[in-house]
């Protein structure tokens, strides 16, 4: 007590000109200075927040956020709700939950939205951009060494340990994401049945997230208690007595929270125009042939489709770009997977990866790495704008949604359909990494591919148990299980091992 007392304190202090104290005035200040006028606040919001400290807190929140979509939200929590309490703990689940509906990285439209709330859009623009840009240069930096010098033998000892690393983290996600999301026998179904619809029956990925929304609606609609879990993607944020303290934004719906129809038109029109019309240019101008125009469709439509948060993006990504436009191997999707992972920023900046090396083998008329570059950036840009546009278009109304049973009983059902959709990404990589070759298998509606078990690979699937051993066991941390797979790629390559 003695101590949230103190923190009242030197909130009080901080922000005294804004809420009418007096702060302490030096005997030895001038006359003119004892008789000027207080300093102009009213361009200030009402919670007393400024753009230079939105600014500063939204970059720190972007240089910490490694770790996947889990870990940026516990480092979003520890910032805005316990730190520099903006919010209050419900208003937080109660955006996460929306953003956990939505397509795309919920970690970066929570940003975005969290910046809404406190600065409308200019401070949703700036949040979001801000979660965006570090791994974005980040991402871009790496393709270029790794398609320049990506055969090199050290650079491709690296990116072996980065895969047995990245096997493992993976598994770690099913873990912790079951952990929280599966708490009853009906979940753990639905996880199951998602698993088996995906990997052996090839059910495309909306299809499964839209039933199971559906499904968590209506039966909670239905008086079933079985979804009514809160929170999700296994995040559970520590409350440390945030639900005590008043939040600086306070509990009411702020004013720009009740648009007008012609201002949610303009808003709708404003961002289909910023995502698509770059879209429309690069079809005209290369044609619907070229890989620009194959990117520009194609992430356009997984920004639409990719329910479920990151780890569901990556595993509808690397089927499609892997099996179908054959952009790109299940290794070197794995080999940008450990880039993402060890870079601040959303997991999905791997997209960007993926369209620069996909324009980067076929260029067209511009040099490769030109043509990577561009269709890197093209990736993210349709990747996204559009995760802006749901945020500025839905979170006005969202606002007035809070505690709806319905929405969250969907959440729930969605978050458990996710975890077998993620262990369907781990098994994925798990036999295109550890094993050589695969066998189709087509027997019916099943299709899936078998590991050929005389094709393993025994130091790919040692350094996986070892970081495996080093997660589970012993609680190691995501950079140094890294750092020391890719420590022991370097190893197996001086040991002329691999």
């Amino acid at each position: 007590m003695a101590l949230s007392s103190g923190r009242y304190r030197l909130q009080r202090l901080a922000y005294g000109p804004y809420i009418g104290l007096p702060l302490f005035k030096p005997s030895t200040m001038k006359a003119a200075e004892m008789t000027a006028k207080p300093a102009d606040t009213s361009s200030l919001p009402p919670h007393g927040v400024t753009w230079r400290e939105a600014v500063w807190t939204w970059a720190r929140v972007a240089a910490l956020s490694f770790g996947g979509p889990a870990g940026q939200i516990a480092v979003m929590h520890r910032i805005i709700v316990e730190e520099k309490r903006w919010v209050s703990e419900q208003r937080f689940l109660h955006a996460l939950n929306y953003c956990m509906l939505l397509p795309g990285p919920e970690a970066q439209q929570l940003a975005t939205y969290l910046g809404w709330l406190m600065h409308k859009t200019a401070g949703g623009i700036l949040a979001g951009g801000l979660f965006v840009l570090p791994g974005a240069v980040a991402i871009m930096g790496l393709s270029v060494v790794y398609a320049l010098w990506g055969n090199v033998p050290f650079v491709a000892a690296v990116f072996f340990g980065l895969k047995a690393a990245v096997l493992a983290i993976v598994a770690h996600a099913v873990m912790r994401v079951g952990a929280r999301a599966l708490g009853n026998r009906v979940l753990k179904g639905i996880a199951a049945a998602a698993f088996v619809a995906i990997f052996f029956f090839a059910v495309p990925f909306p299809v499964i997230i839209l039933a199971a929304g559906m499904t968590g609606y209506l039966a909670t609609g239905a008086g079933s208690a079985a979804f009514d879990g809160k929170g999700g993607h296994g995040v559970k944020p520590q409350s440390s007595g945030a639900d005590s303290r008043p939040s600086l934004l306070g509990e009411e719906l702020p004013a720009h929270a009740s648009p007008t129809i012609a201002q949610t038109l303009r808003t709708a029109a404003l961002w289909l125009v910023l995502w698509l019309a770059p879209v429309a240019a690069v079809l005209l101008a290369t044609g619907p042939a070229s890989v620009y125009s194959h990117i520009a469709v194609f992430f356009s439509k997984m920004a639409v489709v990719t329910f479920g948060g990151a780890y569901a993006v990556l595993a509808y990504v690397a089927q499609q770009a892997v099996e179908n436009y054959h952009w790109l191997k299940p290794a070197e999707m794995l080999d940008g997977l450990g880039m993402a992972e060890t870079t601040p920023g959303p997991l999905i900046m791997v997209l960007q990866f993926v369209g620069f090396i996909a324009a980067y083998r076929d260029p067209g008329a511009l040099s490769p790495l030109m043509g990577g570059i561009l269709g890197g950036l093209l990736a993210t840009w349709v990747t996204f704008t559009p995760c802006f546009l749901w945020i500025f278009l839905g979170a006005p109304f969202i606002e007035r949604l809070r505690g709806n049973r319905g929405l969250n009983g969907a959440l729930t059902a969605i978050t458990a359909a996710v975890c077998g959709v993620i262990l369907n990404l781990a098994v994925w990589f798990a036999v295109h990494s550890i094993f050589r070759q695969v066998l189709p298998l087509h027997w019916g509606p099943v299709s899936f591919d078998a590991p050929v078990s005389t094709s393993v690979d025994i130091w790919a699937l040692a350094l996986t148990v070892a970081a495996g051993i080093a997660i589970f066991r012993y609680n190691v941390g995501m950079l140094t299980t890294l750092a020391a797979c890719c420590g022991g790629g370097l190893a197996l390559h001086a040991a002329q091992s691999i």
